[in-house]
C-alpha cells in the first residue's frame, strides 16, 4: 500500500516545490495535487478575489510541469488531485477544466471535484456530466467527495451531498460512468449527525472506491489531524477497506495538522504525517 498527501498545508510555508522534496525525503510515495491555490475565495461575499497564484495565471499548465518533473526528481509521483471549492460558486466552477488540465499535466490519475453540497444527485450529475468528455480526453478521472454542512443548534453536523451511502450511490448512478468514482473523506464520515460511518461508506460504494481521504477527528468536527491522534477507529476501517480490495493510495489531508509549524520546523510535522501515513499501510497489509 503506498501513501501520498496534500500539498497545499506545506506550500503554505515553503511553496508547492518544496512540499513535494519534503514530503519525499520523509518517506512518502507521492503526493495530492492541492489546487486551492487557484482561486481565492471570499466566503462572505461568496465571490473570487484577486490572486496572483501560479496556478489562476496564463501558465498554469508549466507550473504543473515544474511539479511533476520536481517529483520525478525526487522519487515520487503525483496519484490524484483537488479542484478547488466551494463548487456552488459559478465563478469556481470555470476553473474545474482547468485543475483537470492540471491534474493531467501532473501526472495524477483522479481530480476530486467537490459536488454542491446542497443540490441533489441529478443536479450534481449536470456538472460532472458536462466535465467527464473533457477529462477523459486528458486521461484522468473524476471523483465526488462525501461533504457536510453544520447544524449551529444541534451543534453538529447536518446532511450534504453524498454525506450518506444511500447518496453517495445515487450521484454515483446518476453519472453512471466507469470514469466517475468515489473519493471517500474519513473524516467526514466520522463527523457526528451527517452520516452513518466510514465503514458502512466503505462496504456501500465497493469498487467505486478509488480514492481516499484521511483525517483524524474528535468524531464531531472537522479536525483534519494526522491519524491515530484523536478518535476514530481506523483498525475497523483499515480492515473495511482490505475487505473491498481497495486498491488505491493512502492519501492523507491532514492538512490542519502543520498550521502549527513553521517554515523551519515544518519537515518535522511532514515527517510526523508519514510516519502515520505508514502505520496505516502497515495495518493494511497485515490484515
Amino acid at each position: 500500500m503506498k501513501i501520498s498527501s496534500e500539498i497545499g498545508s506545506a506550500a503554505a510555508h515553503v511553496g508547492e516545490q518544496r512540499a513535494i522534496e519534503y514530503l519525499a525525503k520523509a518517506g512518502f510515495d507521492a503526493w495530492d495535487f492541492t489546487m486551492i491555490s487557484m482561486c481565492r475565495y471570499d466566503w462572505q461575499t461568496k465571490r473570487l478575489l484577486d490572486n496572483t497564484h501560479p496556478l489562476s495565471g496564463a501558465d498554469y499548465l508549466s507550473f504543473a510541469r515544474k511539479l511533476k518533473q520536481t517529483g520525478l526528481d525526487n522519487g515520487i509521483v503525483c496519484n490524484q488531485s483537488h479542484a478547488p471549492f466551494p463548487t456552488s460558486c459559478p465563478q469556481i466552477r470555470s476553473y474545474f477544466k482547468r485543475a483537470i488540465e492540471c491534474t493531467a499535466e501532473a501526472g495524477g490519475q483522479i481530480c476530486i471535484i467537490h459536488p454542491d453540497n446542497d443540490q441533489p444527485p441529478e443536479k450534481n450529475a449536470e456538472l460532472y456530466l458536462e466535465l467527464l468528455p473533457f477529462a477523459k480526453g486528458c486521461g484522468v478521472k473524476i471523483a465526488t467527495e462525501n461533504m457536510w454542512n453544520w447544524d449551529s443548534q444541534k451543534n453538529q453536523s447536518s446532511f450534504a451531498a453524498c454525506a450518506t451511502p444511500e447518496s453517495f450511490l445515487a450521484h454515483l448512478d446518476a453519472v453512471n460512468d466507469d470514469a466517475f468514482v468515489a473519493c471517500l473523506d474519513i473524516g467526514h464520515a466520522q463527523m457526528r449527525g451527517s452520516g452513518t460511518g466510514a465503514v458502512a461508506m466503505i462496504q456501500a460504494l465497493g469498487s467505486k472506491l478509488q480514492a481516499l481521504h484521511i483525517h483524524d477527528n474528535d468524531c464531531w468536527h472537522d479536525s483534519h489531524q494526522i491519524p491515530f491522534s484523536m478518535d476514530i477507529p481506523f483498525d475497523e476501517i483499515v480492515l473495511a477497506l482490505k475487505k473491498i480490495g481497495y486498491a488505491g493510495y493512502f492519501t492523507l489531508e491532514s492538512d490542519e495538522f502543520l498550521s502549527s509549524y513553521t517554515e523551519e520546523t515544518v519537515f518535522e510535522g511532514i515527517r510526523r504525517m508519514a510516519d502515520s501515513a505508514r502505520q496505516l499501510a502497515d495495518l493494511y497489509e497485515r490484515c
